[in-house]
């Protein structure tokens, strides 16, 4: 695609879409736009699909890609290399690091952090019984971090200001304030000094804190 593609979106804020980018593709011929709720940054190779909704102070990193179907909140940054693959749903203040894989029918709560290369799935038996393929991907509640590497299984729910280490993989759902370790992870209450809500040094500092 030329850098002169013509873009296809939507919105009253400031939009910045760096060179090489694709905003609003065309997936079928009657898909709209992308509709951007305030101001955003959308770094070059990067492409996102029609019929996405962006929240305010959205950031994309290079070469990601978000399919159609996708709503997010505010202050989300999407990595560099970053998959979201359609018919997710993301809240507000999330940071998902480069190389995440998200796919479809995922829901991320508000207030997440996805480490670099961390990999949701939504299919537990990929290419088999497709009789009975119903995809359904995790749901991280508000407030959960996710280590790099860590893996997280077809339908699992990470309960809320859980944290899952580095490389864990996550086969059974997590209650609330839990942290998960291993392969399989072994889940054990969330110790004291991990009990601090997430939040980045850049959000608002009148954001609300986990919970409220």
């Amino acid at each position: 695609m030329s850098a002169n593609f013509s873009h296809r979106y939507e919105g009253d804020g400031r939009v910045t879409i760096q060179p090489l980018a694709i905003v609003g593709l065309e997936y079928t011929p009657d898909a709209g736009p992308v509709r951007f709720a305030g101001g955003a940054t959308v770094r070059s190779h990067t492409v996102i699909y029609g019929d996405v909704e962006l929240g305010d102070a959205f950031q994309a990193g290079h070469s990601a890609l978000i399919r159609e179907h996708t709503t997010v909140g505010t202050h989300v940054m999407v990595g560099s290399h970053v998959v979201i693959d359609g018919n997710v749903h993301i809240g507000d203040f999330v940071k998902i690091q480069t190389g995440c894989y998200i796919p479809t029918h995922t829901t991320l709560g508000s207030r997440v952090f996805l480490g670099p290369h961390a990999v949701l799935t939504n299919d537990r038996f990929p290419l088999r019984q497709r009789d009975r393929y119903a995809p359904e991907g995790p749901t991280i509640e508000d407030g959960v971090t996710l280590g790099a590497g860590c893996i997280v299984l077809p339908g699992v729910t990470v309960g809320a200001n859980s944290f899952v280490a580095a490389g864990a993989v996550v086969t059974r759902d997590v209650p609330a304030n839990s942290l998960v370790v291993g392969t399989p992870g072994k889940v054990s209450p969330l110790p004291e000094h991990l009990r601090d809500p997430n939040r980045a040094l850049n959000w608002p500092s009148d954001e609300p804190e986990s919970g409220d």
